[in-house]
């Protein structure tokens, strides 16, 4: 309060103009290279576009048979299996279906996004100190920015749609998966990687054979982590158009319906239970399989 009763106007005139050169700048950056950045984008919403199309379409019987041949393939019970076509029997009966494929194309798109970009990130986080100290502040902000805040330019660059939602997902959700790839690969015993440097192997040997292996726990840890946070986001990405299960609880907050933003908060507590479940017990599995080997 001292600095500005001593400089009060000087003070507050130099933030304006700083405040409203940072809106210039960013405005003409949207109108210059906004244009290419949808382009570039493009082939991201005709794979969204398509996916989200191909689960509402799809008759619905077969779309629970392939889930639940997936839920058995990641955990291989059969308690999971039938909770899981349960959970989407019930999910149909209360009229929630195309929301609730809209929500789990957008999650499937936007994870399989983080463990692309994630898990290299958190590799070269594991390998170089000066890369860790360079990303570790980034992941920090994007971790405790409130959501609303990145919207602002992602909207400003992509309007209002699929994609800016779908980044505005990838943006909350990746810091655990590419965090918990470089602990993994960190945590890796020393003495293990100097018996595979003792056999001649290589960088990318010892990478793929031996830090990948080992660090699977952790990485499926992050996945699970990322898909968690990814479903957290659903009603946020809501506000600026992604369609799903966000939507008729936004609704149901705006209108006051109890029943509706219930059932469709349940679906995505659902989801989320699902998806824990299956990736836990697919990680436990690989694990085991490491430990059975390594006793082997």
């Amino acid at each position: 309060m001292e600095f500005f009763t001593e400089f009060p106007e000087m003070g507050r005139q130099d933030l304006r103009d700083f405040k409203k050169g940072i809106d210039a700048s960013f405005r003409e950056f949207s109108r210059t290279y906004g244009e290419g950045i949808e382009n570039f984008f493009e082939p991201l919403l005709w794979f969204l576009v398509w996916l989200e199309k191909l689960l509402i379409n799809a008759p619905w019987p077969i779309v629970i048979i392939i889930i639940c041949v997936l839920a058995w393939l990641g955990s291989r019970s059969w308690k999971i299996v039938f909770g899981t076509a349960v959970a989407f029997l019930v999910i149909g009966y209360f009229g929630m279906w195309e929301d609730t494929m809209s929500t789990l194309a957008i999650i499937s798109v936007a994870t399989l996004l983080c463990i692309i970009l994630g898990i290299p990130l958190g590799v070269l986080m594991a390998r170089s100190l000066r890369v860790q100290s360079a990303v570790t502040p980034v992941l920090d902000i994007m971790q405790t920015i409130p959501s609303f805040v990145y919207l602002i330019p992602v909207v400003m660059l992509l309007g209002i749609g699929k994609v800016p939602g779908l980044i505005a997902v990838c943006i909350y959700a990746i810091p655990p998966i590419v965090r918990l790839t470089n602990l993994g690969i960190r945590l890796v015993d020393k003495e293990v990687l100097e018996a595979a440097d003792a056999f001649g192997a290589d960088y990318k040997q010892r990478l793929f054979g031996v830090q990948i292996p080992l660090a699977l726990p952790n990485i499926f840890a992050g996945v699970n982590q990322t898909i968690m946070m990814s479903l957290a986001m659903v009603v946020i990405a809501s506000m600026i158009g992604v369609k799903g299960l966000g939507l008729p609880v936004l609704r149901a907050i705006s209108n006051q319906y109890l029943a509706l933003g219930l059932l469709n908060g349940l679906a995505i507590v659902t989801l989320a239970i699902i998806f824990d479940r299956v990736s836990q017990e697919y990680g436990r599995r690989l694990q085991a399989h490491r430990h059975g080997g390594d006793n082997g």
